[in-house]
């Protein structure tokens, strides 16, 4: 049912049945590297590009969740998913022989949340049993689409964030399970006129504040209803922004609040400056990291928040900001 202005209560529970994350050999090297189900040494993957490599993350990923879930192929219904990539090309040559009928997505590193949003209402509206949601993102793919090619060896500013390369996938079920989608929060795009594309944090933090903000005001809540806030991909820059965002707005999340770009690796040692940006950034800390946390029953409930930077080369040459999105997803562990 409707819950306030932007948030979305499930009277029919959707579960999360299963998922999976599969990283590259940077991520496996990082704080998290023992919570991911499978670590690639090879970036290309076996493959030719970089984009065919992301793709066959995305297929690894899908095929091991559904192992996970005890379901074969043609048991879901359909697939959200989206990448980084012009046209999420990632996804289309990933999906293509699948057969599944595919919902494409672009909401940039805010995929995995606007992905697992789709799937939990499409289950609790009684449309399908079994949905999967999945999302990518690659180093490689990424720097050539919206930077530079890793082969022209440009100089990041500490400001800048480390696409993460990986994918990660989960099954959305109509049957009971250990972790339930309780609820929604979708976002509204913000833009507060940065400009620089070295700095996503700062331009995704003020979408993950509103969205965080309208989360608490739907629900008639504050931070202290979750153990964890798990923003996406702000960084270090982005997550001082957002926490006092909120402080002005009167909520303080700083006690309870966790960055998945932050947590995925150790800038000390893997020099990736302000943390991990991406669609796999969220995707594979939340399938692997913040699974377990809430299978252990080290936390009972989490707010999960993707943030996406919604720029393009087009965009970005032409001179324009760039917008940021977020979205927010309740997961709740049953007792």
């Amino acid at each position: 049912m409707q819950q306030g202005k932007q948030s979305i209560r499930f009277e029919k529970t959707p579960y999360i049945r299963s998922c999976a994350s599969i990283v590259g050999k940077k991520e496996g090297e990082g704080p998290l590297g023992s919570y991911f189900d499978k670590i690639i040494e090879d970036p290309l993957a076996g493959e030719k590009t970089w984009e065919l490599a992301e793709s066959q993350f995305q297929k690894e990923a899908l095929t091991l969740a559904l192992k996970k879930g005890n379901l074969e192929q043609n048991q879901l219904r359909y697939l959200f998913a989206g990448d980084l990539q012009g046209q999420i090309i990632g996804t289309t040559f990933a999906m293509k022989d699948i057969g599944i009928p595919i919902f494409g997505l672009y909401g940039a590193c805010s995929t995995a949340g606007e992905a697992l949003s789709l799937a939990a209402m499409t289950v609790a509206a009684g449309y399908a049993d079994e949905v999967g949601a999945i999302t990518s993102s690659h180093l490689g793919s990424a720097e050539k689409n919206f930077r530079f090619p890793l082969e022209y060896g440009n100089q990041r500013p500490k400001s800048a964030t480390w696409t993460v390369t990986g994918s990660g996938a989960f099954i959305v079920s109509s049957s009971q399970g250990s972790v339930r989608i309780k609820g929604i929060t979708t976002g509204v795009i913000k833009d507060y006129g940065i400009k620089d594309s070295m700095n996503m944090g700062a331009a995704m933090a003020p979408a993950a504040a509103d969205v965080i903000y309208q989360n608490f005001q739907d629900f008639d809540c504050g931070a202290d209803e979750y153990d964890q806030i798990l923003t996406g991909d702000l960084g270090s820059v982005g997550k001082e922004i957002l926490i006092k965002l909120l402080k002005d707005n009167h909520y303080d999340i700083s006690k309870n609040h966790m960055d998945c770009g932050i947590k995925i690796y150790d800038d000390a040692l893997q020099d990736t400056h302000s943390g991990g940006s991406g669609c796999a950034c969220s995707a594979v800390t939340l399938a692997g990291y913040g699974m377990d946390k809430l299978m252990k029953k080290e936390w009972k409930k989490i707010l999960f928040v993707p943030t996406g930077a919604l720029l393009s080369t087009v965009s970005f040459n032409e001179g324009q900001t760039v917008p940021g999105i977020a979205h927010a997803v309740i997961l709740e562990r049953q007792s």
